[in-house]
């Protein structure tokens, strides 16, 4: 009798990553020319990174800066939400990027749905803030983590516990 595979669908965030993207982040800042003099900042707080310019055009610089440096260290930018763009104290300007974790309820569906809609023998039940996916050929899972690869969702996916 042939054993049930099976794999989880998650969306992690290695958190280490994004505090040494932000180090590294501020450190460029520091030295860069064109922020000599301004009042440009970034700091990780929890699952949150507030950061503080001048204007808007130096804190999309500060966001470019910092969004190059998280691609270097393979953290997904697909998981940043980016709040709006606020006055702060001292004529600068201020915005706070939320670090999405965990597969929402709603983004879950979707991914379930595409799964049921392959029409292969393969199970996928949400779990919290996962999807675990099996079924009894490891090439119809295979064959879904491909699918799931191309399929267009606001979160980076990882494919993680795979079970033979």
């Amino acid at each position: 009798m042939a054993k049930d595979c099976s794999f989880d669908v998650v969306s992690e965030v290695d958190m280490q990553e994004v505090d040494n993207a932000v180090n590294q982040a501020k450190k460029e800042i520091g030295t860069r020319y064109d922020f000599r003099g301004s009042k440009a900042e970034i700091s990780l707080e929890g699952d949150t990174i507030k950061i503080i310019g001048d204007d808007e055009y130096k804190l999309n610089a500060i966001i470019d800066v910092l969004k190059g440096k998280m691609i270097k260290r393979n953290v997904a930018i697909k998981n940043l939400d980016y709040g709006k763009v606020e006055p702060a104290a001292g004529a600068t300007v201020r915005q706070v990027i939320t670090i999405k974790k965990g597969i929402t309820k709603e983004n879950a569906k979707e991914v379930v749905k595409a799964i049921k809609n392959m029409k292969i023998k393969v199970q996928a039940s949400i779990q919290e803030d996962q999807v675990r996916v099996s079924g009894k050929d490891k090439d119809d899972l295979q064959a879904v983590i491909q699918m799931l690869k191309q399929l267009d969702i606001p979160v980076e996916l990882q494919f993680v516990n795979f079970r033979s």
